[in-house]
């Protein structure tokens, strides 16, 4: 008999698959708090259940977490793990620690599919989805672990945001990513609010939607252009789902999401998708004809992180700050994202872990970006 990992499970499948034991959901209550909230792993030491319980547990169920490959920490305090998942794959997972928050960058697929210009993951190829226990092992080993290190009581959190941003597009692994939100959310385990999970996608649309009735946490899109041209050959996932059947996805979404505005992350490429010009586009295409078409929105201005295969830079900081001044003085609340942990290569499209390919990732990434036309000299 092969044992379960019972990380696998939200509570209403513990729940059930305890019922199949005998057991009450009481109980089912007691071990989901065991495993998540105080990170136990080991049945014999949960105290409060039943010795009929912890027996039929033996054999039948694991608590099973990744295997930590290596831990590297930036001198900004970010700490990377790379987690081997089996078959010769392994994901990144990182840390970001602020004087107010503590936010897991979380992995949802070994590689990814989409194959975005910029992303490292995405020259990499894919492999295979994750379970849901893989996408959980992420935050129990991280939660308990830095817990551990600090020496904190197991009432005070460390992760106070979870962001699936890592290794992976999260909406074409909806099956697995379901199960882990709930987990995330539920106040037996990590209590997190609606507001502090964010799920990041490159604009599979009718997984918005499905997201929208199942589970509405905060929803990240990666942008990236202000037009389908552009963004066909950036973001290859808009020759499907292009920008209007995107927008209007997030329209809908907003009618249920816990924050009031979607958050659209826009990697600044040195001329590629950074002139005025184009940040006057992304005004108009978020802003609408009319007050009634207005999508509420954030903008989060990336700047790039050059890796050799990509062919493309970052845009200089002058042009960044103007795009971001253009976007501002038409309403639109713009961040520019601040670097972390770039020197352990743990910044945003950073992540590449290790990938055992099947989708010949070389072959689709070869073709050159057009460059838009050069700027003239002193725009900014």
């Amino acid at each position: 008999m092969t044992a379960v990992n019972l990380l696998d499970f939200d509570l209403d499948a513990l729940a059930g698959w305890c019922a199949e034991l005998g057991e009450k959901r009481f109980r089912a209550v007691q071990l989901f708090r065991w495993i998540h909230r105080k990170g136990e792993a080991d049945f014999a030491r949960m105290s409060d259940l039943a010795k009929s319980l912890r027996d039929k547990l033996t054999g039948r169920a694991v608590v099973q977490p990744l295997k930590v490959i290596s831990e590297q920490v930036s001198t900004d305090g970010t700490i990377k793990w790379l987690f081997d998942v089996g078959g010769g794959d392994a994901v990144e997972t990182v840390y970001i620690p602020e004087s107010d928050r503590g936010t897991l960058c979380v992995s949802s697929q070994a590689g990814c599919a989409v194959g975005c210009r910029f992303c490292s993951t995405g020259h990499q190829g894919f492999s295979r989805n994750l379970s849901t226990g893989e996408i959980i092992a992420q935050l129990w080993f991280a939660e308990h672990q830095l817990r551990c290190r600090r020496v904190l009581p197991a009432s005070e959190r460390i992760i106070s945001n979870v962001v699936m941003m890592g290794m992976g597009e999260p909406l074409q692994n909806y099956a697995a990513l379901l199960p882990a939100l709930r987990v995330m959310l539920d106040d037996h385990a990590y209590g997190l609010s609606r507001r502090r999970v964010t799920v990041s996608t490159s604009g599979v649309v009718p997984m918005i939607e499905r997201l929208q009735a199942d589970c509405p946490v905060a929803l990240a899109v990666s942008l990236h252009a202000p037009d389908d041209a552009l963004r066909d050959q950036l973001v290859p996932l808009n020759r499907k789902y292009p920008l209007a059947e995107l927008l209007t996805a997030c329209r809908s979404y907003l009618s249920v999401a816990p924050r009031d505005f979607i958050t659209f992350e826009y990697c600044m490429l040195d001329g590629v998708n950074d002139s005025p010009d184009q940040a006057r586009e992304l005004i108009a295409l978020v802003n609408g004809r009319s007050a009634a078409l207005r999508l509420p929105c954030k903008f989060n201005l990336i700047p790039f992180n050059p890796f050799p295969a990509s062919g493309l830079r970052c845009a200089p900081r002058d042009r960044v700050l103007a795009f971001a001044k253009l976007l501002q003085e038409a309403g639109i609340v713009t961040t520019i994202r601040k670097t972390r942990g770039d020197d352990i290569d743990a910044a945003c499209g950073q992540l590449a872990g290790e990938v055992q390919d099947r989708t010949r990732v070389q072959a689709r990434l070869t073709r050159p970006v057009i460059r838009i036309a050069a700027l003239p000299p002193g725009a900014a």
